[in-house]
Parts: C-alpha cells; structure tokens; sequence
C-alpha cells in the first residue's frame, strides 16, 4: 500500500511558513496541546483527511513557484515516516523542507526513533520548542515564542558536537 498522512488541512502558498513561497501540509494530532496553540484544531488523533503522498505531489508540482514544502502541525513528527518519504520526494524536486514541531531538538535526537531520525535528516529547517504564550512574539521570523529556534543543517550539527563535548567532560555513568 502507497504512504498515506492524516492531515488537517493544506495550505497551498504561504510566505510566513517558512523561506520563499510554501506549500503547507498542517498534520493531524498533537500530543503537546501547547496554551494558546494557533490550529488547536489538529490536536485530536482522530479526524482529518487522509491523502496519499502521490495525491499530495501532484498538487505541488501544479505550482511551478513553489520554494519547497513546510510540514507543520499537529505534530509532524506522529507521522515521521511518510513525511521522511515525501521530503525526498520535494528534495528531488529541487525543494527544500521546513519542519516544525513541538519537541526540541535535543529531545528528538534522544527518543532513538528511527523514523524520527529520517524525518530529521530530510528537514532543512527545523523550528523546534513547544508554543509558549507567555513568550509570544510577533516580531520572530517563522516562529510564535521566543523559545522556539530556527536550526538549520549546520546550526544542529553544531549542538551535536556540543552535546559530544559535554558528554566527554561529564560522561555518564553506568
């Protein structure tokens, strides 16, 4: 059977959704319900739309503008794996991925999940954090509160080698 994703809704051109002009894919379920979350309506696991990932190309190659796609949320990574499959797809495109998701990195890269790690390695960009009201902003580029973080390829790979260096300084004991 071809990948399916369970989604709230789509939005087909965005520009506050990540660089460039944006194709949306907001998923559906979250397990964070962050206070004051701006699609509280992707929350519930059940309901939505389901979409084949062959449906979801077609749609995106009828826009020849189109910078690349943003798997926002719900949670994205619920549903890591047919998003990891279609993140290569946009990749062979030419596209690029931003993900959001309200985990942090460091959690993501700790949950020694397989598919989350795919997911991972297909994103571009990644705005990590849970939405937080209290910190909200409107002045962030891409972002909600000021504790979410834009992170880059590069920009992650440099909290993996921090994360290397502290765990060499205080190493874990058995």
């Amino acid at each position: 059977m071809a990948a399916q994703l369970t989604l709230a809704g789509i939005e087909e051109e965005s520009i506050v959704d990540g660089p460039g002009l944006r194709f949306v894919l907001f998923t559906q379920g979250c397990p964070h319900h962050c206070k004051g979350c701006q699609n509280p309506q992707t929350h519930p696991f059940e309901g939505g739309q389901i979409y084949s990932l062959e449906e979801l190309l077609k749609r995106y190659d009828e826009n020849p503008l189109l910078a690349g796609m943003t798997f926002s949320g719900g949670e994205p990574f619920a549903q890591a794996e047919p998003l990891s499959e279609l993140a290569a797809c946009i990749h062979a495109r030419g596209g690029t991925v931003v993900t959001y998701t309200g985990y942090t990195y460091e959690a993501l890269r700790s949950g020694h999940c397989q598919a989350w790690e795919k997911l991972l390695q297909a994103t571009d960009l990644l705005i990590d954090g849970p939405y937080v009201e209290e910190l909200r902003d409107l002045d962030l580029l891409f972002r909600g509160s000021s504790n979410q973080r834009l992170l880059d390829k590069k920009s992650r790979a440099e909290l993996d080698a921090q994360g290397a260096a502290e765990t060499e300084k205080n190493p874990v004991s058995p």
